[in-house]
């Protein structure tokens, strides 16, 4: 029987030593893109946004909480304010729940209720990457506060309910979350991201009340940064 050549063999494992080097390299630039470049775009993304709905405000002279025009696709709608996940946690949302506009923020699922409104205002968000702006979500318990800052109000919703669910379980998004075919007579907010944090095998499903609204020259609510 022939002997392979050590020439060979040497040449084989510094091959697959190179290869190993490859791969490590692609998924170290894999792992940078998503962990941190992402979350960077983001950020950009968010300050602009933030600049356009602040301008929005000024220029605002309704005076009236809860009259509301819906923007376009990717454009600001309102702002987040959640302490329980960070003193100054503060997040526009957009209109429109594609990947685009979710890459860029928290997004409002277009066929539900705005701010303010009668029914369900619901919202959905990253839990990794991208800002990940819903990541610590599953801290949330009932009694906590979320403030939503409008182009002309604010509202005040506080939680009263949390789950997971499967992702096709749309009637979460229905009008009484979860009791689709039912009239709403309370106006509520539901809050969406995946579960696990690094999966997507589930849905993890925050829920909350008004329980208070008042107009900007009245200043942000009490305890908003408690």
């Amino acid at each position: 029987m022939s002997r392979i050549p050590q020439a060979s063999i040497a040449g084989v494992l510094r091959g697959f030593a190179e290869l190993l080097l490859t791969v490590g390299a692609l998924l170290a630039a894999l792992a940078f893109y998503l962990l941190v470049w992402t979350n960077l775009q983001t950020a950009a993304a968010q300050k602009d946004l933030l600049q356009e709905f602040r301008s929005q405000q000024q220029t605002d002279q309704t005076g009236q909480a809860g009259r509301q025009t819906r923007p376009g696709t990717g454009d600001g709608l309102n702002v987040l304010h959640i302490p329980r996940l960070g003193k100054d946690w503060k997040r526009v949302v957009v209109e429109g729940v594609d990947m685009k506009s979710l890459n860029t923020a928290p997004g409002h699922f277009p066929d539900t209720a705005l701010p303010g409104q009668v029914g369900n205002y619901a919202v959905a968000g990253h839990r990794a990457t991208h800002g990940e702006p819903f990541a610590d979500l599953d801290r949330m318990v009932a009694g906590d506060k979320v403030y939503v800052e409008a182009a002309n109000g604010w509202f005040t919703y506080q939680v009263t309910w949390s789950r997971i669910i499967a992702p096709n379980h749309t009637e979460i998004l229905a009008p009484v979350a979860g009791k689709p075919g039912q009239a709403p007579t309370a106006r509520t907010l539901t809050l969406i991201t995946c579960h696990p944090r690094w999966g997507s095998t589930e849905r993890l499903v925050v829920g909350a009340q008004l329980v208070e609204e008042r107009s900007l020259a009245a200043g942000p609510p009490e305890g908003m940064d408690s």
